[in-house]
């Protein structure tokens, strides 16, 4: 099947009407594509609601997808035919009403205060390697950036004097994020190394690798993996965990929600969320163990 116009115009919305991210573009233009040759010689503009229904069997029953790939599948056709709504090709959403596979909740791993603790004081003996690790996973814990975020950090972003970040996050939205002293001073060390190290041929990002270039995103994550395993930690460690962690730890010290979903960089309050589920969960938990009666 030849591709279809309404395709590439939906390719053309999601990028610069509803600023997504690539990666998210990528993936609701294949899942709508993967749609669309299912359809075969059907208009999508007069599928309803059944169709849909037949479709989700057809994920389910032949393709063995699991839930949360139809979810993503469905969330993209819900986009777009919101556009197709929006250009008044159809008269009503097919998917405004569908239900799609009940997700079953997933709450974020984080780490524990005395976990990160542990790695905070791991012992980096001013070897730049393990001066950049530390700093990247004080950054990362003040600030609850993602990993192509802290990558993408540049000098100019960081206000060491007044302590603020300005971040670059998913469908370049940019935010501002506080860093507190600790993180700073880190910081600070580090570029001092740096500079002594490489002098000004760098890459302009702030986190380099032993040649001055651009530190790569698998680099990080040997680099966290190494301070976990010199910490002692029995799981683990990778960019997201210290994500979780930060928003975590933050709302169990009393952050209100709307704070947290700012510094996160969530466009919905509703991602922000899964975090106050997991405050219940650790609750729940502790009620049991806890409780006489538990």
């Amino acid at each position: 099947m030849e591709e279809s116009p309404l395709l590439g115009e939906f390719a053309k919305h999601l990028a610069l009407e509803r600023g997504l991210a690539h990666n998210t573009c990528l993936a609701y233009a294949a899942d709508t594509a993967a749609y669309l040759r299912w359809l075969g010689r059907r208009d999508p503009n007069r599928a309803d609601a059944h169709v849909l229904e037949d479709y989700v069997w057809y994920l389910k029953s032949e393709r063995k997808l699991k839930a949360v790939s139809i979810f993503r599948k469905m969330e993209a056709l819900r986009a777009f035919y919101r556009l197709q709504a929006a250009e008044e090709r159809i008269a009503q959403d097919p998917t405004r009403n569908f239900k799609t596979p009940h997700l079953p909740e997933r709450l974020p791993k984080f780490l524990t205060l005395d976990e990160m603790d542990a790695l905070l004081r791991v012992p980096d003996h001013g070897a730049l390697p393990l001066v950049r690790a530390k700093t990247m996973l004080e950054i990362l814990y003040a600030t609850g950036m993602r990993a192509s975020e802290i990558l993408a950090l540049r000098s100019e972003y960081v206000n060491l004097e007044e302590g603020w970040v300005r971040v670059l996050g998913k469908g370049s939205k940019e935010r501002m994020i506080p860093i507190h002293q600790r993180a700073r001073t880190q910081l600070e060390r580090y570029l001092r190394l740096r500079e002594e190290r490489f002098e000004d041929a760098t890459a302009p990002e702030v986190f380099v690798n032993r040649a001055g270039k651009t530190l790569s995103r698998v680099q990080l994550w040997r680099d966290l993996k190494s301070l976990g395993k010199r910490a002692g930690l029995k799981r683990p460690l990778h960019p997201h965990l210290i994500r979780h962690t930060f928003a975590s730890h933050l709302l169990r010290g009393g952050a209100d929600m709307r704070s947290v979903q700012e510094m996160l960089g969530h466009a919905n309050l509703t991602t922000t969320q899964i975090y106050t589920h997991l405050d219940k969960s650790i609750l729940k938990e502790s009620h049991r163990r806890h409780h006489p009666r538990g």
